[in-house]
C-alpha cells in the first residue's frame, strides 16, 4: 500500500504541484525593524524574490521537495532553513536575522602574484571541460578568495559574495555563494559547495528554443535523472542499466589516480530493490550498496575526457560509478542527494560541472515536432 501511495503521489498534474506558496517576514533582530529588499529564495532552485517595504515576502509556484530556504542580504548574517514543501502553502512566520559585525581595523590588501594562475585551474574545474564551458562567464571573479598548498598542491576557494555567472550555453544566470571548494590534482578529487539562485537570461524565442533543448540534453542521463527515475521505478524504460563493480585494493598501487584498485564488474542488471529503500521520511529516499554501482546510461555516448574505469566487453555508454562513504545517500523527491558526502562519483557525473548545473526544481519538457 505504501508504494501505491507513492506512485499515486507522483503521479499529481504539474500544475497542481506548482501552486505551493511559501511566504513570512523578515526583520532585523537587534531591533526588530523589517528588513526590506533582502534575497529569499530556495537554494540551488529556480524560486526567488526580494523583501517588501515591511519585510513580507512570497515565494510562488514551489514543487514539492526538501529545499534549503535561503535569506541574504548585505550586512547580515546568512540565514538557512530546511524545509520539506508538500501539497499546502507554508507560512514561516516572521524570521528574525543577525546583523553582522565589522571589524573596523585597517585592512591592508596586497595583490597575489599567482592569483591569476589560481583562477585559471578554479574556472576550468568548476565551469568544467566540455564546449559548453566556453559559453559560461563568471562575471565578478574579484569576490573569489583562494589558498593554495604549495606542498600538496591543493588549491581551496570560497567567495565572501554571490558569484555572478552568465551561462549561455542553457540561458541561466546563476547566483552561487561558494562556501567549500577543494582541488586536489594528486588524488583527481574535487569538491565544491555553496548555495545558489537561478534566473532565466532574456533571449529571443530562438534562443529560447535552443535553451529548452540543451536543458534536457544536460538533464537526460545526470543524477537527477536516475534518482527521479529510481523513484517512480522507471530506471529501464528511462535508459538506464545499473550492475555491481567490485573493486579491491591494488597491491602494487604506488600513488596517482589510476591502478588503485582491483576491479570486476558483474555483467548482470540489479535490480532497483537491490539499492533503493524507502525512508520513514516523507518525499525522502535512499540508495546504499556494500559494493560500487556501475550505472550507464545507454542514450548517450562517453565523453572524451571520461579516463574513469570502463569494463571490457561493455559499450561506450556515458557511464558513472557510485562509491559511498556512508552506508546511504538520502535524497528527494526532485533527485537531490541531502548528504553529498556520502557519495563520490567517478566518470560521466564526476566530470559535469556548473555548466551543466540545473536548479532542483527543473522539468524536462518534451519538445513538439
Amino acid at each position: 500500500m505504501r508504494k501505491l501511495l507513492l506512485l499515486l503521489s507522483l503521479l499529481i498534474p504539474a500544475y497542481c504541484m506548482g501552486q505551493v506558496k511559501i511566504t513570512g517576514k523578515v526583520i532585523n533582530m537587534t531591533d526588530t525593524k523589517p528588513v526590506p529588499n533582502a534575497s529569499v529564495f530556495l537554494n540551488n532552485a529556480q524560486v526567488g524574490n526580494k523583501t517588501a517595504d515591511d519585510g513580507t515576502f512570497t515565494l510562488s509556484n514551489v514543487k514539492p521537495g526538501k529545499y534549503d530556504f535561503i535569506i541574504s542580504i548585505v550586512g547580515y548574517e546568512t540565514y538557512t532553513y530546511s524545509l520539506q514543501a508538500g501539497s499546502a502553502n507554508i507560512n514561516l512566520g516572521t524570521i528574525s536575522i543577525i546583523p553582522k559585525t565589522f571589524q573596523l581595523n585597517e585592512i591592508k590588501i596586497r595583490p597575489d602574484p599567482n592569483r591569476e594562475k589560481y583562477y585559471a585551474i578554479f574556472r576550468q574545474q568548476f565551469l568544467g571541460y566540455s564546449d559548453n564551458a566556453a559559453k559560461c562567464k563568471i562575471l565578478n571573479s574579484d569576490v573569489l578568495d583562494f589558498d593554495y598548498d604549495e606542498a600538496t598542491r591543493i588549491l581551496k576557494a570560497t567567495s565572501h559574495d554571490f558569484l555572478e555567472i552568465e551561462n549561455k550555453a542553457l540561458g541561466y544566470k546563476i547566483r552561487y555563494k561558494l562556501t567549500n571548494f577543494n582541488y586536489n590534482p594528486a588524488k583527481a578529487m574535487l569538491y565544491y559547495e555553496g548555495i545558489s539562485n537561478f534566473e532565466d537570461l532574456k533571449g529571443t524565442e530562438k534562443q529560447k528554443r535552443k535553451w529548452r533543448k540543451e536543458r534536457q540534453s544536460a538533464y537526460l542521463g545526470s543524477y537527477m535523472h536516475f534518482y527521479r527515475s529510481a523513484i517512480k521505478d522507471s530506471l529501464t524504460q528511462e535508459n538506464f542499466v545499473v550492475m555491481r563493480l567490485i573493486r579491491k585494493p591494488n597491491p602494487n598501487y604506488h600513488g596517482g589516480p589510476n591502478n588503485k584498485y582491483l576491479q570486476s564488474l558483474v555483467n548482470k542488471p540489479l535490480d532497483r530493490a537491490d539499492f533503493f529503500k524507502l525512508t520513514d521520511q516523507e518525499g525522502l529516499f535512499a540508495i546504499g550498496f556494500t559494493d560500487c554501482l556501475y550505472v550507464m546510461y545507454t542514450k548517450k555516448g562517453r565523453e572524451a575526457s571520461d579516463n574513469s574505469f570502463q569494463a571490457f566487453n561493455m559499450p561506450n555508454n556515458a557511464t558513472t560509478i557510485i562509491s559511498f562513504d556512508e552506508p546511504y545517500a538520502f535524497f528527494d523527491n526532485n533527485g537531490i542527494v541531502a548528504n553529498p558526502h556520502s557519495v563520490i562519483y567517478e566518470g560521466d557525473w564526476g566530470i559535469s560541472r556548473v555548466v551543466e548545473m540545473l536548479p532542483v526544481d527543473y522539468e524536462p519538457v518534451v519538445e513538439k515536432k
